[in-house]
């Protein structure tokens, strides 16, 4: 009996764990970028302007400031307000080397044309004998590659589970890494799940 109950009871578990958490990731994002309406002037609120309370206008206009930030910077005087931006910045000691590395990250990511965390690879770590999933960030520091006397070497990271944030950054030899024909997105639900989500594809190259 009590085993019948367990097994009801782990099934509707199965079922309600993962809407509640995904529930809860929505609502903390929509929260951060609904609290955007708390940056302008009192009396600029919505809730001020119209005399009512507008649930997820400060998305709305998360959204429109992206979209006409980049409608702006696209043409050629915003790329000079950006330039000097970037100038302005510079001669900040300590913000100018946040801001410089953020930026970078982020233009390689959103790149199109980038190779950043578009290959899924599989490396032997933290031992030989154990393999684990990792994505391919770029190519390793010449240093690197110089130390190891000239062997092709690549950098990648290695993710945490079931938190894929936080990791591990290696350079290791191109020849040590098997490149899988994996969607990226697959293999983060098999990190994220303890390797419970089985990707539809894993097949070596």
């Amino acid at each position: 009996m009590m085993s019948l109950l367990r097994r009801y009871f782990i099934s509707g578990l199965l079922v309600w764990l993962p809407i509640w958490i995904t529930i809860l990731v929505i609502k903390f994002l929509l929260e951060i970028l609904d609290s955007v309406v708390s940056l302008l002037p009192e009396q600029y609120h919505p809730d001020t302007l119209f005399g009512v309370h507008i649930p997820g206008i400060g998305i709305i206009i998360t959204l429109l400031v992206i979209f006409f930030t980049g409608v702006i910077v696209a043409n050629f005087l915003g790329k000079r307000l950006i330039a000097l931006w970037d100038s302005i910045i510079d001669r900040i000691p300590l913000v100018r080397t946040v801001y410089a590395s953020v930026k970078q990250v982020v233009q390689t990511v959103f790149s199109p044309t980038g190779q950043s965390f578009r290959k899924v690879v599989l490396v032997e770590y933290p031992r030989v004998g154990v393999w684990t999933i990792a994505f391919q960030t770029g190519e390793a520091l010449p240093e690197a590659k110089t130390a190891s006397s000239g062997e092709d070497m690549l950098a990648i990271y290695v993710p945490t589970t079931p938190n894929p944030t936080s990791g591990f950054l290696l350079m290791v030899s191109r020849k040590n890494v098997i490149e899988l024909n994996m969607p990226v997105d697959q293999a983060l639900k098999f990190v994220i799940s303890l390797g419970v989500v089985q990707p539809e594809q894993i097949k070596g190259k």
